[in-house]
């Protein structure tokens, strides 16, 4: 058993919740505290409901998400965000989100981890906001259907892709979830292959017009690595058991 204001306390000060800007609908953090104990962590992409009630029926105490209980700003404690504020107190489950302080983490973000499952390492930064630096690039030497092959693979998943750039990838940046908009900033950065999960519709002839290639991956199956990374280090530091709840949005 660990402590709830302990294991708080450990995750603000390793991914610098209180330094990283994020968009107002995040509240990065503690954003639902329960009676003060942690024994069992769960970690998923999503604060849902149905995750929720995972979490509550798996015995968990503690649930870590990427995406918080508050992206749609106020709103009323009614209906279906009522049900899951409801069965979260009443099965004792504090939630912590992390969105951009995990995207960004060298060690345990969703963009570090998902290049070195790739096989890559980083050289360097791109896509600046409010002075943090969002995404990741690599010197590579692979084929466009090569690295699309290596994408499925590490992502379970298919990927799509907009071949606007060369057929051999050689300089590439990344930016996991919904990235897809700033292909022409990926563009100008000096990439020929930009990886994300989605983007818009117009994300696509952009990229065919800029001459770069652009792969969707998917939001979710981009965004999984930092929390299963999180809840280890957790279960690491205080001893407590985690898993992973996968409840995938196809998207």
């Amino acid at each position: 058993m660990a402590s709830l204001q302990d294991v708080v306390a450990f995750l603000d000060a390793e991914l610098r919740i209180s330094e990283v800007p994020d968009y107002s609908g995040a509240v990065n953090g503690l954003q639902l505290e329960n009676g003060g104990s942690v024994c069992r962590v769960a970690a998923a992409v999503d604060a849902s409901l149905p995750v929720v009630e995972s979490a509550v029926a798996a015995g968990a105490d503690l649930l870590l998400v990427h995406h918080g209980m508050f992206w749609q700003g106020v709103q009323p404690l009614t209906r279906a965000f009522y049900r899951k504020i409801k069965r979260a107190m009443d099965g004792g489950l504090a939630i912590y989100s992390a969105h951009l302080p995990l995207d960004v983490h060298p060690i345990l973000g969703n963009n570090a981890l998902m290049l070195k499952a790739l096989g890559f390492s980083p050289d360097g930064t791109f896509f600046d906001w409010k002075g943090l630096q969002l995404g990741l690039t690599a010197e590579v030497d692979l084929t466009r259907d090569d690295l699309r092959d290596k994408l499925a693979a590490v992502l379970g998943g298919d990927v799509h892709l907009c071949p606007g750039g060369p057929e051999r990838v050689r300089r590439l940046g990344l930016v996991t979830g919904g990235a897809g908009s700033e292909v022409a900033l990926a563009s100008a950065a000096g990439l020929d292959t930009f990886i994300t999960g989605e983007g818009p519709h117009w994300s696509y002839p952009l990229a065919e017009e800029l001459g770069i290639n652009l792969f969707y991956g998917g939001h979710y199956a981009t965004e999984t690595f930092g929390v299963k990374a999180l809840a280890a280090a957790v279960g690491r530091q205080f001893g407590v058991p985690w898993q992973f709840l996968d409840h995938p949005t196809g998207l």
